[in-house]
């Protein structure tokens, strides 16, 4: 279990590890009964350890006010249900997130295609159902105010989902940027699990609208962020966060965009109602490289039989 001080991201935020992703508490040390808030849910075997994070964080009985999700990922609202029932707490997220977290939707495919490592590779395996929190879940404010955190604003960032969200608290510039960067390369295996720290554009293989990526990248970029959390990866800070993001913001197709892959052809489409086009697959290379490794396996084997 982390310790306190290796948990703080930035004044009272709080990351929780979780093996290939971040969750984060926001509120100030050893606050009361709903006086902070967590962001995002991780895994669905994470519910013990968000639970041990917040006691050690903020007493073994407080409770958040509010759970904020960045957006309905499986890898970041896995223990979303249980934590929400446990703490009898409600659920934020954008309008255009709900349709998957209200049982309406369903995520388009990942897509193996964009290549980059075994992570985007065995994408295919990840789960892409919605879930349904019923009557636990509602839309952020129209206004961009988070709930029960006065001091922050949400943004939306969408392009990795449609209804992506990033929180900033503008006093300090601290970010919280969910998917719409992180700061490894996730489509890697090893990348994800040791988190070398460098900036990265989205996941590559469940983000489906790449352009409007770029346009997220580039309006959280004009923040000009003393510290970014995000999703995935270690917190970053300072000048090489702001200059690493800034040349991601420039350089976005080039730094982040895949050569090819299902929506680098077409973005998919969504509305309020969830997922209304997916575009059709992209056969993935390394599936055809596998397939003429073993039509000449089976060649040779064949031939050898004459």
């Amino acid at each position: 279990m982390a310790t306190h001080s290796e948990m703080q991201s930035g004044a009272n935020v709080f990351r929780v590890p979780l093996s290939i992703v971040n969750a984060y508490l926001i509120g100030p040390p050893l606050a009361t009964d709903r006086g902070w808030v967590l962001v995002d849910a991780g895994l669905s075997i994470s519910r013990a350890a968000i639970v041990a994070a917040a006691a050690a964080a903020f007493g073994p009985r407080s409770r958040p006010a509010a759970i904020v999700l960045t957006h309905g990922h499986f890898d970041h609202v896995g223990s979303v249900k249980a934590l929400a029932e446990l703490w009898d707490a409600p659920v934020y997220a954008h309008p255009l997130e709900l349709p998957y977290l209200t049982g309406r939707s369903d995520y388009p495919p990942p897509d193996p295609a964009v290549g980059g490592g075994a992570m985007a590779f065995v994408s295919p395996l990840y789960s892409r159902r919605g879930i349904d929190l019923s009557s636990r879940v509602r839309p952020l404010p129209d206004n961009g105010a988070v709930p029960h955190l006065p001091d922050w604003q949400w943004v939306h960032t969408p392009g990795h989902t449609p209804g992506h969200v990033s929180l900033f608290r503008a006093e300090d510039r601290t970010l919280v940027a969910g998917d719409a960067f992180v700061t490894t390369k996730q489509e890697s295996l090893l990348a994800a699990l040791l988190k070398p720290e460098a900036v990265h554009g989205p996941p590559a293989y469940f983000t489906t609208d790449w352009e409007t990526a770029k346009a997220s990248v580039r309006a959280l970029a004009s923040l000009q962020p003393e510290v970014a959390a995000t999703g995935h990866g270690v917190p970053m800070r300072g000048r090489e966060l702001r200059e690493q993001l800034d040349r991601l913001a420039r350089d976005f197709d080039r730094l982040a965009v895949p050569v090819d892959g299902r929506y680098v052809r077409r973005a998919a489409v969504a509305d309020i109602r969830g997922v209304r086009y997916v575009p059709p697959p992209v056969f993935p290379p390394a599936a055809v490289l596998l397939a003429v490794g073993a039509g000449a396996v089976v060649g040779a084997l064949t031939s050898g039989r004459d």
